[in-house]
């Protein structure tokens, strides 16, 4: 997970770690589906100006799917219909998360398929259990996020015990609210829900496309029911054998890379930012307004924890550098908070729907698979990933801490190796910081038949339908006709990344982000 990969010049790619065996309970999956084996849906308009062919529906599924007669909950489900004769059944589309919610998924993948491409499918968008519309939803601790909280550097004791007694207090929160529901939210309960829409639509194979923390649900999906998938999708991928203790450390030094990236991007524009040219001095001067923010929290509430999460964001998706950029040369140039905490609303200010997703994120990660619990081991892990990478490493510790403390009991990960499926393709930038390259080709060596895409020199985290033409016309190919590029080599193609965007002062720049800041909106942060 921490090596970076700059280049691909012919050499070998490392598949990093092992993988555990099939937890003993996913094989209850088979027979539990057929409780809604006949379900007939009931689909009603859910249009939006931007997606006026939406549909919405719901379907009941077991809490517990090895008691398929017992307690029930419901799914929210989404779907823009097929309009083509040929029909190549249903797309299930997912954003990722743990947590993130897919209805208005179904809508923007119908829209930016190729319409030839998109009206053979039904695109099924679906909130998955605990999630937005599905019921029960879950939200541990509403305002958890609310500003300002404790520096996340535990520089002191005094700092470590707020950050301790926080994260405690929210995995004791879920704990007592969502005693009977806890240990049903999990990746293989999930997988299980998809089987069960599968029945309801009536269709005896799905094809599947999942983004980031989805494409770890597809391939566990494909692992325990790998008869029943016809295509498969998988872009920006988790890597298996790190879930999710170890992806989580991983993920440090990847964004603290792309951090730099940004520092480099803004010296390339001295001329509109005043910052420098040089991108050390330059990310200096960022440590520097981290340092005054958590003495003096901008507006009030972009404290230094606050900073970091409105910066994240900016490893995902580069489209935001030039608002990233504009905030933080107002405060250093200008003393000027405003755009730093305008920025900090638009891209880091948690809502509800936001409590939500972070209930379901931790409900998941920390049931899906063992996390230390001994604190000692946590500090000393963190302590020495951000002497190397320092940016998001205590961020990043404390948004997973809960898992240290969390109330249920872990199961065993998914061994997602497969030799049983139809091609799949497989998608991954060189430099993703959320999900790392090392994820998407351990996963092409596990996946036997798969196909490996590589965006070289690419940094953003979502890359499909996202403005990179070579990518896209790969993914039309595959939902047309099933067929993958092979190259006999440790990679199949290798596209181009898009170019950076531009200072906002050019209007090319504003509109040329557009369509992929659609997408990365719909994808999330920490997925």
């Amino acid at each position: 997970m921490r090596k970076r990969v700059a280049v691909l010049c012919g050499a070998a790619v490392v598949v990093a770690g092992t993988v555990t065996a099939l937890p003993a309970d996913a094989s209850t999956a088979h027979p539990t589906t057929t409780t809604v084996r006949t379900a007939k849906l009931s689909w009603k308009s859910c249009a939006t100006t931007n997606y006026p062919t939406l549909q919405c529906s719901s379907v009941k599924v077991p809490l517990d799917h090895a008691n398929p007669h017992g307690r029930q909950i419901s799914l929210a489900l989404s779907r823009v219909p097929h309009t083509a004769k040929t029909y190549q059944g249903p797309l299930l589309v997912n954003p990722g998360g743990p947590g993130g919610s897919g209805l208005t998924l179904a809508g923007f993948v119908a829209s930016s398929l190729p319409k030839a491409v998109a009206s053979q499918y039904d695109v099924i968008g679906f909130d998955p259990r605990g999630v937005g519309k599905s019921t029960p939803a879950l939200d541990c601790k509403p305002g958890y996020f609310n500003p300002v909280r404790p520096d996340s550097v535990p520089s002191t004791p005094a700092l470590e015990k707020a950050n301790l007694t926080r994260v405690k207090a929210f995995a004791a929160a879920c704990g007592k609210k969502y005693a009977s529901v806890l240990p049903y939210i999990d990746t293989i309960s999930a997988v299980q829900d998809m089987d069960s829409i599968r029945a309801a639509l009536g269709a005896k194979k799905i094809n599947y496309f999942g983004y980031s923390y989805g494409t770890y649900l597809g391939a566990v999906y494909a692992k325990l029911y790998p008869e029943r998938v016809r295509r498969l999708v998988l872009d920006s991928i988790v890597d298996p054998t790190g879930v999710w203790y170890d992806d989580n450390l991983g993920q440090d030094y990847a964004f603290n890379d792309r951090q730099q990236a940004l520092m480099a991007w803004i010296a390339k524009y001295d001329s509109t930012y005043k910052l420098g040219t040089d991108p050390a001095k330059i990310e200096a001067k960022w440590y520097a307004m981290r340092k005054a923010l958590a003495k003096k929290p901008a507006g009030g509430k972009v404290g230094a924890s606050e900073l970091e999460d409105t910066y994240i964001p900016g490893g995902y998706y580069n489209g935001y550098w030039p608002y990233l950029a504009e905030a933080f040369a107002a405060y250093v140039n200008d003393k000027n908070a405003d755009p730093l905490v305008e920025a900090y609303d638009n891209f880091a200010a948690i809502d509800a729907s936001g409590d939500n997703g972070y209930s379901v994120y931790t409900s998941v990660q920390c049931r899906d698979a063992s996390w230390p619990r001994d604190w000692n081991q946590w500090r000393k892990d963190n302590w020495a990933a951000y002497d190397k990478a320092p940016f998001m490493v205590w961020n990043n510790a404390w948004y997973n801490a809960p898992c240290a403390f969390w109330p249920t009991r872990t199961k065993q990960p998914i061994n997602i190796a497969n030799g049983k499926l139809p091609p799949v393709l497989l998608f991954q930038a060189t430099n993703d910081a959320a999900t790392p390259y090392e994820g998407g080709a351990t996963v092409h060596q596990l996946l036997a038949d798969s196909s490996f895409v590589v965006e070289q020199g690419g940094g953003n985290h979502g890359i499909t339908l996202s403005g990179n033409a070579c990518l896209d016309k790969y993914l039309a190919t595959y939902l047309t006709n099933g067929k993958v590029p092979r190259s006999g080599g440790e990679v199949d193609a290798v596209c181009q990344k898009t170019p950076d965007p531009k200072p906002l002062t050019t209007a090319k720049s504003a509109t040329s982000t557009a369509h992929g800041s659609t997408l990365h909106g719909l994808l999330g942060f920490r997925g």
